[in-house]
């Protein structure tokens, strides 16, 4: 049985799906010291975490490293030991999150038995992991304006990531070769979830379905097949998701002895 796109987060969480100071994650203070690598990887996950919470609720330009350390439960030493600033966070929070994402759509894709059903799976799970982490969304989607060229770059380089889902489309029905069709059906499917997000609408995201799948494969396949496909309800598509967990009780800031850095 293929994991639903809620399983499938659970198992691989996106950077925001947890608080910065999941207590799960806590590192015990004590004569025991984990290995170093251990311990930067824990606090790396950590302020990947408080970095997506703290800017979609502060913005990016007015969250500071204290701010993320602070939500983390990190010290600043530790940061910059892992960093080299905010922008070097974001961009790795940013690559990791959607790296995560991009594999779950990726199985979906696969998991579907034809091209028509992978689009649709796969813009499924995009919908419903993005309305299960609205800060992860808040933050990718939409912040990453005010990060800079080298945040944008990062952009334009997952969107050419989508090309994968095209390349099994038919040649379409139109004059427009496949390739133009690509870049414009992503450019607007992007647009659209942009507009959500920006909007506080997050949680909407997963009523876009038919819609963006009927976009996705009608210039390939004509409008009424695309109809067809954007009116499908597969017997095991799942609830969505829940949105990532409250906020649990902060532990203590790591033990910066203990944690070598």
């Amino acid at each position: 049985m293929v994991a639903s796109p809620a399983r499938r987060t659970a198992l691989t969480p996106l950077p925001g799906a947890r608080t910065g100071r999941d207590p799960a994650r806590a590192i015990k203070r004590g004569p025991r010291q984990l290995p170093a690598e251990v311990v930067r990887a824990t606090q790396r996950d950590r302020l990947f975490d408080a970095l997506v919470h703290t800017v979609a609720t502060k913005g990016y330009a007015n969250a500071r490293v204290s701010d993320i350390c602070q939500a983390a439960g990190v010290t600043r030493p530790a940061f910059y030991a892992l960093f080299a600033g905010k922008d070097d966070a974001f961009l790795a929070t940013y690559r990791h999150g959607t790296d995560v994402l991009l594999k779950l759509m990726e199985q979906a894709y696969s998991d579907a038995g034809d091209w028509p059903a992978g689009c649709r799976a796969a813009l499924r799970v995009l919908l419903d992991v993005l309305a299960s982490v609205p800060a992860f969304a808040m933050m990718a989607i939409v912040e990453i304006d005010a990060v800079g060229p080298a945040a944008r770059y990062e952009r334009d380089l997952l969107l050419r990531r989508f090309d994968q889902f095209f390349r099994d489309a038919p040649p379409g029905p139109g004059p427009v070769g496949p390739t133009g069709l690509t870049g414009a059906v992503v450019g607007g499917i992007n647009s659209m979830v942009y507009r959500y997000v920006a909007a506080g609408r997050v949680a909407e995201l997963p009523d876009l379905l038919p819609t963006l799948a009927y976009f996705m494969v009608a210039p390939f396949l004509g409008p009424q097949e695309a109809a067809r496909v954007a009116g499908e309800h597969p017997a095991d598509e799942p609830v969505r998701p829940p949105c990532a967990p409250a906020n649990a009780v902060d532990p203590p800031v790591d033990d910066p002895e203990q944690s070598g850095m």
